[in-house]
């Protein structure tokens, strides 16, 4: 068995009428997900698998050997055991704006990758809310309704959409400057820690990530103080 995510757009973990939506999660055999894939029109939601934790290692152990255990260069580099190998499949999915504390390698192997890229530097003109929580459930084969977490947790998140901006809304956001770039099949991207990211994909696309853990530094200490001088400064208007 393996964890599918499900949701009707493709949009995992994103703002959807001012709450954090994360996708249904369902635990399917390989030969139905793949099923899913081939009936798309059918089926009308999107199913994908990408998980926050090993799940190479934990889901997959048939293709272990197949996959690198780790990039020798990175791990002498980043002087850090490897925290995650983690294997995605994809169909018309895409990730919304974040950040991650960790140095990450994304290597695809069938399919493209679409990133859009923003330094840290770009931190003032990226905006974040606090959203409630709730999730995809699939009521009836492609139809979906939004229920709310039942703890009534909220999430800081970044509700802009790189792809579409409403400069009306955000209008700092049109400060940034963002990197675009395409990864594909033999191609890896570092994207080092801390770095806002938005990816997306098409049909047939299938990546490994490695993740390896951040230095807390001096970048880590920088990033904090104009966080907090940011704060300070929106508290005062």
């Amino acid at each position: 068995m393996v964890s599918v995510a499900v949701t009707p757009n493709g949009l995992a973990d994103a703002v959807v009428e001012n709450q954090f939506v994360l996708p249904e999660e369902k635990q399917m055999k390989f030969c139905d997900f793949v099923a899913c894939l081939e009936n798309q029109e059918e089926n009308r939601g999107i199913y994908y698998i990408q998980k926050q934790n090993s799940n190479l290692t934990l889901e997959f152990p048939e293709l272990l050997e197949d996959v690198d255990g780790e990039i020798s260069w990175a791990s002498e580099a980043f002087v850090a055991n490897i925290y995650i190998v983690k294997n995605d499949i994809f169909h018309l999915f895409s990730i919304t704006v974040h950040k991650d504390h960790f140095e990450n390698l994304y290597v695809v192997i069938t399919g493209v990758k679409h990133f859009i890229l923003h330094p840290p530097t770009d931190q003032p003109f990226i905006p974040y809310e606090m959203y409630p929580v709730a999730s995809y459930k699939e009521t009836y084969p492609g139809e979906f309704k939004v229920e709310p977490n039942e703890t009534g947790d909220k999430v800081k998140w970044i509700p802009v959409d790189p792809l579409k901006p409403d400069l009306g809304k955000w209008p700092l956001y049109g400060k940034a400057r963002p990197i675009h770039c395409s990864l594909h099949p033999g191609e890896m991207l570092y994207l080092p820690s801390m770095w806002y990211h938005h990816v997306r994909q098409g049909e047939g696309t299938i990546a490994v990530n490695y993740w390896y853990d951040m230095e807390f530094d001096i970048k880590f200490n920088y990033f904090q103080f104009v966080e907090k001088l940011l704060s300070t400064v929106n508290d005062d208007r």
